[in-house]
């Protein structure tokens, strides 16, 4: 029987280190960030459907998405962002569901899907366990101004765009808190396989 974990959390709580360790411990990891961007290369669906929906101000000369530009338009734009996500989540959601149904094919004992808005998605159905990656709100926006260059208010409106973190552990089954060192979440991440039989 596979386990299949939802792994998600905020903007800058350390989600993708989390990832990272997972991935070294050789636990398989779909990650919806990667397949994100697969999914608006030139030539897919989801890239022509933004080429509509946006016009050609948000693509670089080389043809390929500017997120950058993109990036500012949504997160200032609630319609902006409602209509992106509509365009680029479903054809994540079919990726996501074909890497998994490889992976259970081939007998592995775990799965993590990494998907940053599991909750606002409505995706916690595809996992049997929820894992949240937790840091403070202050921890946050200081590491998207080192991370990001970010200015106060920039961070603020980031993290504001997402639903609250706190929510996000009140609703998870795991929580790992990464407001201290990499060695403490690794301790986390390692003493939570052993909880879920998996070492």
């Amino acid at each position: 029987m596979t386990l299949t974990i939802g792994l998600t959390g905020s903007i800058a709580t350390g989600k993708s280190t989390v990832s990272k360790m997972l991935k070294e411990l050789d636990i398989p990891v779909i990650d919806a960030d990667i397949i994100a961007r697969e999914v608006v290369e030139p030539g897919e669906p989801a890239y022509n459907k933004i080429k509509e929906a946006f016009g050609s101000e948000v693509f670089q000369e080389d043809h390929s998405l500017d997120r950058q530009k993109l990036g500012a338009l949504v997160f200032t734009d609630d319609n902006k962002r409602k209509k992106l996500n509509a365009i680029v989540h479903p054809a994540v959601r079919e990726r996501m569901l074909e890497q998994k149904r490889s992976y259970l094919e081939s007998g592995a004992p775990c799965i993590v899907l990494d998907i940053p808005l599991l909750f606002e998605s409505n995706l916690s159905h595809m996992a049997d366990a929820i894992v949240v990656v937790y840091a403070d709100e202050e921890v946050q926006k200081q590491r998207l101004k080192e991370r990001n260059g970010f200015t106060e208010e920039e961070a603020s409106q980031r993290i504001a765009a997402q639903m609250p973190v706190k929510e996000k552990a009140d609703r998870a089954d795991y929580v790992i808190n990464n407001n201290g060192s990499k060695a403490d979440t690794c301790r986390q991440v390692k003493r939570l396989l052993e909880q879920l039989n998996i070492t």
